[in-house]
């Protein structure tokens, strides 16, 4: 019979989080696949448990796939987790995950810990639907593409961002009129400096600005959706900064009145916060 590969969440901070189905799982079988072997051997050692651990990340996952695959179909069962959280969430695995399953091997998921998740339940802002945006590009073009085509959706984003970034980008954010959108900070979920801080994006940026303790550690961002306005105001943004460049904004918001359903005096005074 060929083995299993599991799918284990592990916590994000409080060992505490981890589950007795995880404790289980990870203490039986074989092989233990970690992102980091050297963080993910602290942890296991905290957890009193005795695994063999093998590398399996971005840039090796493709060739480690197959002889993880042999080993399962040998009959050994294999444990797949991240540096933290839940594997495949902004981490590798997604490869491991299709070999196994094309070549027959059943793959389990053990859930647990997920720091998408936890800023969800605590951010204060709507659920029922949301979108994932990880960690998004650091600069340039595709920047500002990904940011546009969050302030244009109406479900809440979550996105992950560096801590040196943080300040930058909701800078980003109140340059593309997002100012007054809300927006949840949290910062170390489930650790001694666990944040959560709901606010405009122009407050927290000024709160954040003022505190450099929050431009360290984990962070996790949570946008509330867009409503007509705003998803209608990232829509013309493109157009506005350009028409900003060569006119004043009064003449600006004459121009995008005459093609757009909209006020002249609204737009006037959205072109006055770019």
């Amino acid at each position: 019979m060929t083995g299993t590969l599991y799918i284990v969440s592990t916590p994000i901070g409080h060992l505490g989080d981890i589950t007795r189905r995880a404790l289980q799982v990870l203490g039986e079988v074989d092989v233990v696949a970690a992102e980091d072997t050297r963080r993910s051997g602290q942890l296991l050692d905290a957890l009193d448990i005795r695994a063999r651990l093998v590398s399996c990340h971005d840039h090796n996952e493709t060739e480690r796939s197959p002889k993880l695959v042999a080993q399962l179909l040998a009959g050994q069962s294999v444990a797949l987790i991240s540096d933290a959280g839940t594997p495949l969430v902004s981490d590798p695995g997604y490869r491991l995950v299709r070999a196994c399953q094309e070549a027959g091997i059943t793959v389990v998921p053990i859930p647990g810990a997920s720091a998408v998740l936890a800023a969800l339940a605590v951010a204060g802002l709507p659920t029922d639907r949301f979108v994932f945006e990880g960690f998004l590009p650091s600069k340039g073009g595709p920047r500002a593409q990904a940011l546009q085509r969050i302030l244009a959706n109406s479900a809440t984003s979550v996105l992950f961002e560096a801590p040196h970034r943080v300040l930058a980008l909701l800078e980003s954010l109140v340059a593309a009129g997002a100012a007054e959108r809300e927006i949840a900070l949290c910062r170390e979920l489930t650790k001694k400096f666990e944040t959560v801080r709901r606010a405009t994006v122009a407050e927290l940026l000024a709160w954040v600005a003022a505190d450099s303790d929050q431009q360290r550690g984990e962070i996790v961002l949570v946008l509330a959706g867009a409503d007509d306005s705003a998803r209608e105001n990232a829509e013309l943004l493109p157009l506005a900064k350009a028409l900003l460049e060569e006119l004043p904004a009064s003449r600006a918001a004459r121009v995008l009145a005459a093609v757009t359903p909209r006020k002249r005096q609204e737009l006037y005074a959205w072109l006055e916060t770019l």
